[in-house]
């Protein structure tokens, strides 16, 4: 295992910058998820830590030794690629023991290793086979294996999974979890998918035009979004524009695009009247109820028990959508679309026309300054 350290990395092609000002620590033995969409700058980033990349600016250090300027070759690093990069003409063991033979282990050792790495992924019975002859587990199976026999201190995994189906990435993603808590070694993971990044990680790093936007656990990269772009990238939400009208005790009073008129706690921060921001209220936080058994509320935030506050708006079912363990509906609220979801249990039974009321506590409500940065305080 090791750690790895990212100083200002900075990549340029020309006159694209596709890396800018990335540092970060990858802590040893540590499974980060590298996050963002296509051209976000994740794969440039794993590449420089690979050394198949130079940087433009910046450093790398892993371990105790600065690898900045270091060919791939004098790394103990390990790449498993999108494509799986298996030699046609070589058996499945002759592609895990391939490695070792590049680092000189003697013949008997490195079948002998190559076998055991097989039988850890499951491909024991699959030596002697041609590799063109597996599915495409099966090849990612083996393209795991012979970057982990050589026993890396890091592994680097750029977007292994994304040319599986949906069910065989699902159990990939379990099996890379076990196998990562097994060997001892960093692994740092690529990919624009936020459920597999949510499944995989100990840390998410959210990237975004080349910078590394966020990092934290999946838990708190979800829950405190540093800025608009991530709360939009991670799951789904339904974001709600407003205008700040007026001041509070504690925040400011905002008007939305719903008709409501919502209150939120600024802290230290200082809006003015008329700045323009926007309110992100997430699916699965917001109420379903029939219009018609609904308790009538005023279009203003209503006091809850635990001190918080409630409010409610009336809107019109116009799809439903059902997702096996949950429900989804779209609903028109003032020409606006809400998304709401629930799980199946507790989801109502409405249908296209229905009108229906939507609450949600105001404690659930993130607002965001028209350049997208967090105005800090939830509620």
């Amino acid at each position: 295992m090791a750690t790895i350290e990212l100083n200002s990395l900075e990549k340029r092609y020309g006159d694209t910058l596709a890396v800018e000002d990335v540092s970060a620590t990858i802590e040893d033995g540590e499974l980060l998820c590298l996050l963002g969409p296509s051209g976000s700058g994740k794969s440039t980033t794993l590449r420089m830590i690979a050394g198949l990349e130079t940087p433009t600016d910046g450093g790398i250090r892993i371990g105790d030794e600065d690898v900045t300027d270091q060919p791939a070759y004098d790394r103990n690093t390990a790449t498993v690629f999108q494509d799986w990069a298996l030699f046609p003409h070589k058996t499945v063991l002759e592609n895990v023991a391939f490695g070792l033979k590049m680092h000189d282990v003697p013949k008997d050792e490195r079948r002998e290793r190559a076998r055991a790495m097989l039988e850890r992924v499951e491909m024991g019975d699959y030596g002697d086979q041609d590799p063109t002859n597996l599915s495409g587990g099966q090849k990612q199976r083996v393209a795991l294996a012979r970057s982990l026999a050589v026993e890396p201190d890091v592994l680097l995994l750029d977007e292994p999974l994304s040319n599986l189906d949906k069910r065989l990435s699902e159990d990939m993603q379990i099996e890379l979890r076990e196998i990562h808590e097994d060997v001892e070694t960093t692994f740092v993971h690529v990919t624009h998918d936020q459920d597999e990044a949510f499944t995989l990680a100990d840390r998410i790093g959210i990237m975004a035009d080349g910078e590394l936007v966020q990092i934290g656990d999946p838990h708190d990269v979800y829950e405190n979004p540093k800025n608009r772009f991530v709360e939009g990238f991670l799951g789904d939400t339904n974001f709600v524009s407003g205008e700040v009208t007026d001041s509070t005790a504690d925040g400011v009073r905002i008007a939305t695009e719903l008709e409501e008129t919502l209150e939120i706690s600024t802290g230290d921060e200082t809006l003015s009247g008329g700045e323009r921001v926007t309110l992100s209220l997430r699916p699965e936080v917001l109420s379903i109820e029939a219009a018609a058994d609904a308790t009538p509320v005023a279009n203003e935030a209503q006091p809850i028990a635990d001190g918080g506050s409630q409010t409610a708006t009336v809107g019109t079912v116009e799809n439903v959508i059902y997702r096996g363990s949950t429900v989804r509906y779209a609903v028109d609220v003032d020409g606006s679309s809400l998304f709401v979801e629930r799980s199946v249990a507790d989801a109502g039974s409405f249908d296209a026309g229905d009108e229906i009321r939507i609450g949600w506590d105001e404690t659930d409500v993130l607002a965001f300054r028209e350049d997208g940065r967090r105005i800090e305080h939830r509620g």
